[in-house]
Formats: C-alpha cells, structure tokens, sequence
C-alpha cells in the first residue's frame, strides 16, 4: 500500500523543520553562526539522503549506504558515504563548513535556505537535479468548504517550514488568495502530536489542515471518501487538494555547492547520469513487480530500505515497494524539461521564482539570493550514450474521448460538484463566438496556470446556453398540442402537463418532458430541436475558448498539454436563472464555465516519468 511512502516523508520533513516553529523566524537564526570552510578532500564524499521513495534510487546507484563494487556509482567512478539529512538545518551546516558539498531536500526548502546558503560565493546552490515529484500529500478539509474558493476567512493549520507551506502557496493561488485571506496556525511536527491533523481532530475551528497519507485516511479514509465520525475519522472531512492532482507543487533536488561544482563538473555530472540510470531501472524493476515478477535484486534493494529507514519507519519490503509506487521520477526527459524547456511553467525558473517569493514574503530570508541551474550539458555522451529513456517528446496525458465521457457521466449523475477543486465562469452577449485573449486574458492566464500546476486534473471548459427561446417554443408547442394547461394570473402563472404539474423553474423536468416527445409534433414550434441547437452551439462556444486559450499560450511562448483541456456543450441544462424575466438575466445563462476536475486513472496515459 502507498501509504507508508507518505509515513516516510512525513517523518523526514517533520524532523527536517522542528526548528522552525515561528512564523518569522529567519533561517539563518535555526542554522546560527558559523564559518564557511573548503570541502573535505580525499575520501568518500558526504551526500545526504531522506526518508522519500526517490533515494530509494540513491541506494541501487550505490549498493547501500557506503559505494559497492559492481554498482552504478562505483562503475562511473564515484565513491560515496550516504548521510541521514532529515535534518535539513543540519545538513545546511554540513554543506557551509564544507563536511559535504551537497543539500538533498524539496526547492522550496532550498529557497528558504537561499539567503544563507548564497551570503558567500563558494556555497552558492548549484541545483544538479530534478529527482521527482511529490503525489502523497493532502489537504483535508472540513464539509462546509466544498472548493478552494471556500478558504477565504477559513483557518488552516500547516507544518512550519515543511513542504506543505509551498503546497498553500499554490492552493491559494490557484484560489486567488493572498496569505491574508486565510488564518494560519502553524504547528512543530508533520504527523502525530502537535502536528495540523491531529489540531484538525480536536479544535473544529480550525477548517482544513495538510496531512501525509496515513493521517489522510485517518481523517476521511481515502482520496475519495468523507469521514462518518467512525473508527477516529472526523464527520464530514475530506480530501480537498491533493498532490495526486496538483503533481507539479513539490519538487524534490539535490544542490551543489557552487564552488565544488566549478571544480568538479564531470564528477557531479557522472553523479546525475548515476541517479537517472537507476531511476530508469527502478521504474522498469517496479512495474514488473507490479506485474508479479520477482526480481531478487529488486527484492534486496525493497528490504536495504528496510534496514536504512528501520523497521518502524518502513515495517517490510511490500511497505517498501509501497514507498516507491507513490513516487513519481521525473528522469532524464523530466531534467532537460525542467532546466532547457521554453515556456515550462514547472520549469527552474518558475520554480525559483516562486521559492524565493514565499522564502522573503513569509520570513525565512530577508533578501532574494537565486539558486543556478543545473547549465549540464545533457547532450553529452555521459547522458545519450548511457541512458536509455532519453526521448523528451511528451505525448498527450490524457485520452480525451474517455475524459469528456466521464465529465458527461459525472454531470448527468450530480457528482461534477464532488469533483471538483475550483470552478469560474466568464459571459459572452448573445450570439457571441469570438472570445478574444484583449478580453479575457486574464481568465485565459488563470486556465493554463491552474492546468500546468495540476498536472494531473483536467480542466472541462462547460458551455452553457440559455433556455428562454426553447421555454417559449415548449410553451406554445403545449399550447398548439392541448397538452399543456395554464391557471393563475400574469406573472404568476401555473402550468401542467397531461394533467401533472410541471415547474418551469425545474429544467430537468423541463428537459426530461422534451426528451420524451411531449412536445414534438407541432410544425412551428419544435423545443427539442430548440434545446439541440441550444447544445450544439454551447458546444461550439467551448471549443471555441480552449482554441483561444490555446492560441494565446502558444503567442506568450508557454508549452501546453492540450488533452488536459476538455470542452463540453451543457446546452440548457444548468442554467443560472430558469426562467428569465428580462435580457439581463439571460445574459447570466450565456456563459462558459471552467472546471478543475479530479479524474480516475482510467482516463489518463501511462508514462514513465512525468514531465
């Protein structure tokens, strides 16, 4: 099961940031006073590792905590002493007083240690890798918020300095809220005591709370559930965002000391080449466990990582094996992605850029000092001629003809709402097709920045029409047939149909008696060929906004994967107002929606790394 991945990282995190229980403590205060000394010469080289599936690809490279003969690492000539760094504000220290020349961590930790580690040119941060992506962490929230939108005015409770701040950071953009929108209470540990599930259990002010997988199911159960209030869980909770969805939020790296990388490039480039060779086995090793093949090696690195992380933090091999299916490498096309790709939101850049951003806007640095790229060259023959999934084409994520089936399912049977993390609209005027970037670029940046983000949620983009031209076609088609009577007075009218009442406010009724032909028949007056066309258009106008939002991501040079993008015609189907009085009010069902959506696995494309 996956959820001792998520034990483990909980784990690692929450002793990596004990230290930082203030709000506005400066990371320079938690690693304090101390002088920057030259990297250690001779030897073994010190790097560390954390509790996390992605060093389970540290350990195959190397054979263990110390180099082995034979393995990957000592083949490209590297010795290495694997170090326990869940402490991150120790391995600071290490990697400023020159005890190893590496930090292992998430980049958001990194850009909270920016200001310390960049004060002096020779432990500037070389960021050497991408190493994965996070898919095990969640925030759960109470019954009364149903979207991110909700949080407004809401308490949220968060680890201090974990992963999870960068994880806020992301759900209130995507939201469109400031910090200040929200109460934050912020706690010592990840899990257990004093952490944010635990405060969710026991204080019913607080309204959402970010917890590792097992405190997850604690909560609600699974990604899908919501808590009864039985066996420990917490009556209505559920999960509200999870990175299962949001794939690109935490980024896990390995940095380099900027002077020990200028003095030994071709030694940390056989290190990178090392790392993605064993990630590219360990993705082969484990789909083939998966599939029911034993492999012995695959077996002895699942029970080495017992005997690192220790039995009660990983109990067994399946809890190891566990561990790395929630996992997600982002391998060689992942790094060239990542360092060189034009228009990657995801990408160093944004990544650094946001890092910093919330390392300075919430107190851990009082100055913006970047990190560097990589600046590996991955054409080298250490890279091509060594590695052997080195295709960057990414094809399309998802199947789009499953997608819009399962959106179509969801609408029909009243679960949309439960699936979904955000929705806003735009309005057009009647008869309207062009929906210009001038008009609505803001809206159209909102899309593409949320579907990027996202990564593995689609964004159904929902026409919707207004009825009143197939209401007055229906009326008087009723009207034409005898089928339809009308009692009470003007404006407040009453109709029925075949002598049962029938609610022009209720569309579903409305829509069922259309379908049913209780209308048809009438030469003049047709509401089912109203209502088709009514859908027919809505579904033009939503493929006409994903062309424009698509058009307007390919003119600000930004890269997109437009399978995650899914227009769909509501037609009359959902309208604002039912029965509109007046111009005004139509123009309020002459609209297109834009839905966040979790979907099943089912829909999506198999990949072995995600970038």
């Amino acid at each position: 099961m996956k959820a001792n991945k998520s034990i483990i990282v909980g784990l690692a995190l929450s002793l990596s940031v004990a230290a930082a229980t203030a709000q506005t403590k400066l990371f320079s205060e938690l690693v304090g006073p101390g002088s920057v000394g030259s990297v250690k010469a001779g030897g073994a080289l010190q790097v560390p590792f954390i509790i996390w599936g992605g060093d389970m690809a540290t350990f195959h490279a190397n054979g263990g905590l110390q180099t082995k003969s034979g393995t990957i690492f000592q083949k490209q000539g590297l010795n290495l002493n694997l170090t326990p760094g869940d402490d991150f504000v120790q391995q600071v220290r290490d990697y400023r007083s020159g005890k190893s020349a590496f930090l292992r961590g998430t980049f958001r930790m990194m850009g909270q240690a920016s200001e310390v580690i960049g004060s002096d040119p020779r432990t500037k941060g070389v960021i050497i890798m991408q190493m994965t992506w996070s898919a095990g962490d969640h925030m759960i929230s109470r019954e009364a918020i149903k979207t991110v939108t909700d949080l407004k005015g809401k308490t949220v409770a968060v680890q201090q300095g974990g992963p999870h701040i960068g994880m806020l950071d992301d759900v209130l953009k995507t939201a469109q809220l400031g910090w200040d929108d929200i109460t934050v209470k912020f706690y010592d540990a990840l899990t257990g005591p004093g952490s944010p599930p635990a405060a969710f259990k026991d204080d019913p002010s607080i309204s959402a709370c970010f917890a590792i997988t097992p405190d997850m199911f604690g909560l609600c159960t699974d990604l899908n559930s919501v808590g009864t209030g039985a066996e420990g869980t917490v009556k209505g909770a559920h999960v509200l965002v999870s990175t299962a969805e949001l794939s690109r939020s935490i980024a896990d790296v390995y940095v380099c000391r900027k002077d020990f990388y200028d003095a030994n490039r071709p030694l940390v480039r056989k290190f990178v080449a090392g790392y993605l060779k064993a990630a590219e086995e360990l993705v082969d090793k484990r789909a083939a466990h998966d599939a029911g093949t034993r492999d012995q090696s695959y077996i002895n690195l699942l029970n080495q990582t017992v005997q690192i992380y220790t039995e009660e933090v990983i109990p067994n091999a399946d809890e190891a094996h566990g561990l790395l299916l929630d996992c997600t490498f982002a391998g060689y096309p992942g790094n060239v992605s990542f360092f060189e790709k034009q228009g990657n939101l995801h990408g160093f850049e944004a990544f650094q850029t946001a890092a910093l951003e919330l390392a300075t806007s919430r107190g851990y640095a009082k100055q913006k000092m970047g990190l560097f790229p990589s600046g590996l060259n991955y054409k080298d023959d250490d890279f091509l001629k060594y590695l052997n999934k080195t295709e960057a084409n990414q094809g399309e994520r998802f199947r789009a003809e499953a997608v819009l089936s399962e959106i179509e399912e969801l609408s029909s049977g009243g679960l949309l709402d439960d699936r979904t993390i955000l929705s806003f609209t735009i309005n057009f005027n009647p008869n309207q097709t062009d929906f210009s970037a001038v008009r609505y670029a803001a809206e159209f940046t909102r899309v593409i920045e949320m579907a990027d983000k996202f990564g593995n949620a689609v964004v159904a983009i929902r026409g919707h029409s207004d009825p009143s031209k197939t209401l007055i076609d229906l009326i008087k088609a009723g009207n034409a047939k005898g089928t339809l009577r009308r009692s009470g007075t003007q404006g407040n009218y009453r109709y029925s149909l075949n002598g049962r009442v029938l609610d022009l406010n209720d569309t579903s009724q409305l829509v069922d008696a259309i379908a049913a032909g209780d209308f048809d028949g009438v030469e003049n007056y047709n509401p089912r060929r109203t209502m088709q066309a009514a859908l027919n258009l809505s579904r033009n106008r939503a493929g006409a906004v994903k062309k424009s939002v698509a058009e307007y991501a390919k003119a600000q040079g930004i890269s997109m994967d437009l399978s995650q993008i899914q227009p769909q015609g509501v037609g009359i189907a959902e309208p604002f107002i039912a029965k509109p009085r007046s111009m005004d009010e139509a123009k309020q069902n002459m609209r297109v929606e834009f839905r966040l959506l979790r979907v099943s696995a089912e829909v999506t494309q198999e990949s072995d790394f995600d970038f």
